[in-house]
């Protein structure tokens, strides 16, 4: 028993790094964003979504070693909300997005 209690611990270990690396991911694609899109887009503002991701990768730093914990949950809960809702509108967009037979 005490060896799978081990590989429960370190299953842990992992995915409390996948988490905050999630998180950490979410916070620099929230700083890269354009500020201007934000607004025009009716999201919440720039300086609002760092303090978001910056909060969730606290929570995710904290949690690291128990990911399934309350303040776990909450911090990739924002880093989802984030990246699903928010990113895909502001991020920058590419220079070139053709394929080889036109635009996608």
């Amino acid at each position: 028993m005490e060896v799978i209690s081990q590989i429960q611990a370190y299953a842990m270990v992992a995915l409390g790094v996948i988490v905050l690396g999630v998180e950490i991911f979410a916070l620099i694609e929230a700083a890269r964003g354009s500020a201007i899109m934000y607004q025009v887009h009716g999201k919440l503002s720039k300086p609002a979504w760092l303090a978001i991701t910056a909060v969730a990768v606290l929570l995710g730093s904290i949690s690291l070693l128990r990911p399934v914990s309350l303040p776990g949950i909450i911090g990739i809960v924002a880093a989802g909300v984030f990246l699903a809702d928010v990113r895909p509108i502001v991020r920058p967009n590419k220079p070139n997005s053709n394929g080889p037979y036109g635009p996608w």
